[in-house]
């Protein structure tokens, strides 16, 4: 019968209270039974109660905004524009108002946009889980759950809220994001002692940990941020850890501070030497430190993220946060497992063979009584819908030959099971028929059968090679009478009695053989790591192309040392019946070697590698904890599908890199020429207005640049940030533009004898001039139109700002502004002058790039990076987060 809530039931109660009273007591007092709520109570809850979720997703356009106004600088030249107001000129303020306004709402349009990309892709992934309602299991969103309900757990899971256990079989979990324990703790239903520490708490599965072993059903007592993994998810904060592309802005942001800082106060000393007024002085100084900064770049960035985001959705390609598109560019080496990726992944059942190596059903027979299938009638061994399982039983069961069987099997019971678990790499169970006679059944891995088996005919050991020679999986059974036996443990599994065979096709995808070739020539080399025989694996990847000269095995990755293993790496392409700890392990030791390394999977397995990996990658339909580790997932299970994402990235990275050189170095030579300008000239160079016009301008033109093409050598290998040539470039192609600054100056004095609007008039046309055409030239290697071409929204944002600028002085705007119509003259000399400038920039740019070294780096992600993937999870898109509790829940 369902429960029902009563008066004076607790809406939730801590680990520590739930754990020391006995299970029925905390079904009791949470209001709920083992049929677990109604819907209606679940409905109640939730919305007393809020989400079970930690974070939020939705995209806020006062935090948007507040990014953009948190710039010190702006902030300064804001409240300087307000104190020239009061100080008698209100023109210069109300200008530089409009043009701070200006560029504030632009970057804010465009990150908003990438937020609310971000926020629909998050929107795309849902992670479910089973629960009791209305006496029925259901499958809901985790962020639904509410205490009281009665949740199932099953291997490679993550358990979804705190939960006091009401039953388990075998069931260990992997705590250590919580408790720095790295061994699984098993678990239990026995209460335990007042007091007792976290760790310790055998009755509890906790919010975010993993289930590695077993399986077993428990009650909801705390959710959100009551739970002990939503507290330090909460303590934690919005904020992730950096990524590597993030650390790089950051460097690069302190280097234009330093820059700026620099500069600012030489500038402001210079004006206040010279006697000019304090105001005008501090304004100008200001505005020349804005002028160096890219104020755009978060805006840049976002869009270029953003536009990627959609691409990659486009190709199927689903990325948990936008930076991660930087990383997925970085990637050099591919960890993959093999079925699947390299395999179709849709696994039949071929055929049953005896001991003797012959055709026949009785290994089917026991193949399907020993399985860890999902059936909607509650276990029926001998009918029912199968809804889940591992694909080796699904694909038993889907069989025509298992039709056959079923009244067979319903002669017989479960009684016990040991599940399956990738050290002991077999399955157990002990079943009775209904004669009484009881029998133990064992189905894993062939060596891991066979090694538990008394006597296994030659016949079979043949029939077994044969059958791995072809590339088929294989599945041993094996069994021993048991009779009396009530109970089963790994211990049984003894002096069995080899029964054959099975065997399933899982042949090699088509095109997988085309994908490996293109992610060659992107520079990427493939390594695959599989649990599966050697011999099977090695013929696979032969198939497709791959190398197999040498096979690794979890044998040969124990017996070495690391500094042998890591050698062994670099020589080796396929590593077969390996562990978990054996795939984290080999990534670790090749990202040592300074390599970024990606690693996918789909298995409970392989969460540990996923975390272990500079990018983790997975696909939508795998276990919850390869998901929750991964930072891409991919909607197809297809190597091509990750060589779009990895272009995409490199695309990104490649086109943020133009807007950055082009940003630094020409705004470095403009306000290296005003810092000259000051002490040559009686008047200031250019107005503190007109400078932030220039910069806005020149930053809107640049709003383009995500839409770039790139050229294929900038795709062929990923690249990194490095803040060395950043700074390289800026002091070796910032004083080119200045030559050509002063030597406008020289014409503007000289030739047209101009006054200070005439002279800021034409200094403003000429550096906007230079300082955006040079796009063309930075923006590839090659020859510029020639050998690379611009994308057309590229080409006609920038010409179009350059004309905006050229005809600004002859406009109705000229006098507000300070500028003076220019003669005609002083085109033809532009046009002169921007065609030399950006020779020269050709000629400078093929020595520079002559001298540049390649880059290198290490990382490693901490601790936090993996509460924080987790933590995804539990996320919903409102932000009507659960807050912890004011007070404690009700105590008897």
């Amino acid at each position: 019968m369902v429960a029902t809530t009563r008066p004076g039931d607790v809406v939730w109660l801590d680990v520590a209270d739930a754990a020391a009273l006995p299970a029925e007591e905390v079904l009791a007092r949470l209001g709920s039974g083992r049929a677990g709520l109604t819907t209606g109570q679940a409905l109640d809850r939730l919305a007393m109660l809020g989400p079970n979720a930690v974070r939020s997703h939705r995209a806020r356009w006062p935090a948007v905004l507040a990014r953009q106004l948190r710039s010190p600088l702006l902030i300064l030249l804001a409240v300087t524009a307000v104190a020239s107001f009061f100080l008698g000129e209100p023109k210069d303020a109300l200008i530089i108002g409009a043009i701070l306004a200006a560029s504030v709402g632009l970057g804010f349009v465009n990150e908003f946009r990438a937020e609310k990309a971000a926020e629909a892709l998050h929107s795309q992934v849902e992670h479910r889980c089973v629960v009791r309602r209305d006496g029925h299991p259901s499958s809901v969103a985790v962020t639904e759950l509410v205490p009281g309900d009665v949740v199932e757990l099953r291997l490679g899971e993550i358990v979804p809220a705190d939960l006091r256990l009401i039953s388990v079989t075998g069931l260990e979990c992997e705590e250590s994001a919580l408790t720095g324990e790295s061994l699984p703790t098993a678990k239990a239903t026995e209460p335990t002692g007042a007091n007792t520490a976290l760790a310790e708490l055998t009755c509890i599965a906790l919010m975010g940990t993993v289930v590695r072993e077993g399986s077993g059903t428990g009650l909801v007592v705390a959710t959100g941020g009551r739970a002990e993994f939503g507290k330090i998810a909460l303590a934690l904060g919005e904020r992730h850890p950096e990524t590597e592309f993030q650390k790089g802005l950051r460097r690069f942001s302190m280097l234009l501070v330093r820059v700026a800082a620099v500069l600012t106060t030489t500038i402001f000393i210079i004006n206040v030497i010279l006697h000019r007024p304090i105001v005008d002085a501090l304004l100008f100084s200001l505005a020349i430190a804005v002028g160096i900064s890219p104020q755009l770049l978060p805006a840049v960035v976002s869009t270029s993220l953003a536009a990627g985001s959609r691409r990659l959705a486009r190709h199927k390609v689903l990325v948990k946060r936008l930076v991660c598109i930087e990383d997925l560019g970085d990637v050099e080496v591919l960890f993959t497992d093999k079925t699947g990726t390299l395999t179709e992944g849709r696994i039949s059942f071929m055929r049953a063979l005896d001991a003797a190596g012959h055709v026949g059903e009785e290994p089917l027979k026991f193949g399907l009584l020993c399985d860890e299938a999902i059936v909607d009638s509650g276990g029926d061994p001998g009918g029912g819908r199968v809804i889940g399982g591992n694909p080796l039983d699904l694909a038993l069961w889907n069989s025509p030959a298992a039709a056959t069987l079923h009244e067979q099997l319903r002669r017989y019971r479960r009684l016990a099971v040991v599940p399956f678990d990738h050290e002991r790499r077999t399955v157990s169970v002990l079943v009775e028929r209904d004669d009484g006679h009881r029998l133990i059944i064992s189905k894993g891995a062939p060596e891991a059968v066979l090694a538990r088996c008394a006597d296994v005919p030659a016949q079979a050991a043949a029939a077994l090679e044969a059958e791995f020679a072809a590339g088929n999986r294989v599945v041993a059974v094996a069994t021993r009478e048991a009779p009396g036996a009530a109970t089963l443990t790994p211990a049984d599994e003894r002096d069995l009695t080899f029964r054959g065979l099975l065997v399933f096709l899982d042949p090699p995808k088509a095109g997988a053989g085309d994908a490996l070739r293109r992610l060659a020539e992107l520079g990427i080399t493939v390594k695959v790591l599989t649990g599966d025989n050697p011999a099977v694996a090695a013929k696979v990847c032969a198939d497709l192309g791959l190398p197999t000269a040498r096979v690794l095995t979890g044998a040969d990755v124990d017996a070495a040392a690391d500094t042998r293993l890591a050698e062994l790496i670099d020589k080796t392409t396929v590593f077969a019946r390996i562990s978990p700890e054996h795939k984290a392990r080999i990534v670790r030791l090749q990202r040592r070697s300074g390599l970024d390394v990606a690693f996918l999977g789909d298995g409970v397995n392989d969460a540990i590698a996923l975390h272990a990996a500079d990018v983790g990658i997975s696909v939508d339909s795998a276990t919850d904890v390869a998901k929750d580790a991964a930072d891409v997932l991919l909607l197809e299970k297809d190597l091509a599908i990750l060589a779009d994402g990895v272009v995409q990235g490199r695309r990104i990275f490649a086109n943020t890199m133009k807007y950055v050189l082009m940003g630094t170095s020409s705004n470095f030579g403009n306000m290296f020429s005003a810092a000259g300008a000051s002490l040559l000239l009686g008047f200031l160079p250019m107005l503190p207005s007109q400078i932030l016009l220039n910069n806005l301008l020149y930053d809107t033109s640049q709003l383009a640049i995500p839409t770039d093409n790139a050229d294929p050598e900038q795709l062929a290998r990923p690249s990194r940030w490095d803040v060395q040539l950043i700074r390289r470039f800026m002091l070796f192609f910032g004083p080119i533009s200045s030559l050509f600054d002063f030597a406008t100056f020289a014409i503007m004095l000289q030739v047209f004898h101009a006054g200070p609007p005439l002279f800021r008039s034409g200094w403003f046309v000429e550096s906007l001039a230079t300082q955006t055409l040079v796009i063309f030239a930075i923006r590839t290697r090659r020859i510029p139109f020639f050998r690379s071409h611009p994308s057309l929204p590229l080409l006609l944002a920038a010409l179009g700002v350059v004309s905006v600028g050229a005809l600004l002085p002859s406009t109705p705007l000229a006098n507000t502004l300070g500028f003076q119509p220019l003669p005609g003259l002083f085109f033809l000399t532009l046009v002169t002058m921007v065609i030399i400038y950006l020779g020269l920039i050709e000629l400078g740019k093929h020595w520079f790039y002559l001298s540049t070294p390649p880059v290198a780096r290490h990382r490693e992600p901490p601790h936090a990076h993996r509460i924080h993937r987790r933590a995804s999870r539990f996320t919903v898109a409102s932000t009507s987060l659960p807050r912890e509790a004011k007070t404690a829940p009700a105590r008897p």
